[in-house]
């Protein structure tokens, strides 16, 4: 078997930048031929551009600039680009991190060309069939090699009965965490937002489900309203999808601090700063974990129930009462973030992407 030299990386969205950008590095110190492919999933510079930059890694070798659109449009349109440019890069391996429709859709043009395919975050579960979990449980199902970021993510591919070979490597994300950490602390982002010593929540929200229909968008109001009558500020970075909609069905924000999407280091310095999360964000619940910051996910299930075991993460989907009472009890019990201390983390050591580039190596 011919040692893999040549490695094709597919990303599309934000999310999958942060996640790749440890690989990435480790793949260029171990002396790897990268070729890396945008899809133009997320096309605009706040949520593509600005990425590769504060993450300090290579430009794309191509991007096949595919936009928004419907979901079976944009994946449609992603296949149909890839495949001549698959098959003029002629990569040895393609890897796909994450479950976004670029992600579904290089793996199916991979595993179409018989070209070897990876998956990196491979076997988390919601036990939901949300546009999310369909993608990856079609990925992991076609993949030849699957990263699992967690042990319950490994026992997931066991039990599925997955063709590829897994591993359990721990979370790239935590990776690029650590790696970042520092340019974190240094960010004056709740200065430049005039935060001070405020209290504050963030909130974040972009999925189908809640965004695309007005009966949802308009309950999100309503509960950021009721945080508001408890004497906290509501710091919400406005995705452009979440911003379109609004405007669809004349919503407004009143009281609300809305701000435009922010980079990496000062979304999380944000977050850092938060008496507690509020998002329908899969990374951001773990980020979240990885700041000492509680979180509210704003939907029925969730992918990382290792969160949610731990005691830090509460999935309240979009019910108002239920959220205004934990945000309550939240800032009403000074003992809460006791509960990160000294807690184990199960997303890894850090040393994920070096575990992956190793694995890459020795097949």
């Amino acid at each position: 078997m011919n040692k893999i030299k040549k490695v094709c990386l597919i990303l599309g969205t934000r999310p999958q930048i942060i996640k790749s950008a440890p690989i990435l590095k480790e793949l260029h110190k171990n002396n790897f031929v990268v070729q890396l492919v945008h899809t133009g999933q997320h096309y605009d510079y706040e949520l593509s551009k600005a990425f590769f930059d504060q993450m300090d890694i290579m430009n794309p070798t191509l991007n096949l600039g595919v936009g928004s659109g419907t979901h079976i449009w944009q994946i449609s349109q992603i296949m149909s680009k890839l495949e001549s440019t698959l098959l003029k890069l002629d990569p040895d391996i393609v890897l796909v991190p994450g479950d976004t429709n670029s992600a579904l859709a290089a793996a199916l043009v991979a595993a179409k060309l018989g070209i070897k395919l990876a998956h990196i975050e491979a076997g988390p579960r919601a036990n939901e069939l949300t546009p999310e979990e369909i993608n990856r449980r079609l990925i992991d199902h076609c993949s030849d090699i699957l990263f699992a970021p967690t042990k319950n993510s490994l026992t997931n591919l066991r039990n599925e009965s997955v063709y590829g070979y897994s591993y359990l490597t721990g979370d790239t994300m935590y990776d690029a965490f650590l790696e970042n950490y520092d340019k974190i602390k240094r960010s004056k982002v709740r200065e430049k937002l005039g935060l001070g010593n405020k209290r504050f929540v963030v909130v974040t929200i972009h999925r189908i489900e809640n965004v695309d229909f007005s009966e949802n968008l308009h309950k999100l109001i309503q509960i950021l309203a009721g945080i508001i009558n408890l004497g906290i500020e509501v710091v919400f970075p406005i995705h452009p999808h979440t911003r379109l909609k609004s405007r669809q069905f004349n919503i407004s924000y009143n009281q609300i601090n809305i701000v435009d999407p922010l980079g990496y280091h000062d979304m999380l310095k944000l977050i850092e700063g938060a008496s507690i999360l509020l998002t329908d964000s899969g990374g951001l619940q773990k980020e979240a974990l990885w700041l000492g910051v509680p979180c509210i996910t704003l939907r029925n299930s969730t992918e990382w129930m290792e969160t949610v075991k731990l005691n830090v993460n509460f999935v309240l989907g979009l019910k108002e009462k239920a959220i205004l009472r934990k945000v309550n009890e939240i800032i009403n019990n000074s003992d809460f973030r006791k509960r990160f201390r000294n807690m184990r983390n199960p997303f890894g050591d850090g040393k994920a992407s070096r575990k992956i580039v190793s694995l890459l190596s020795r097949t």
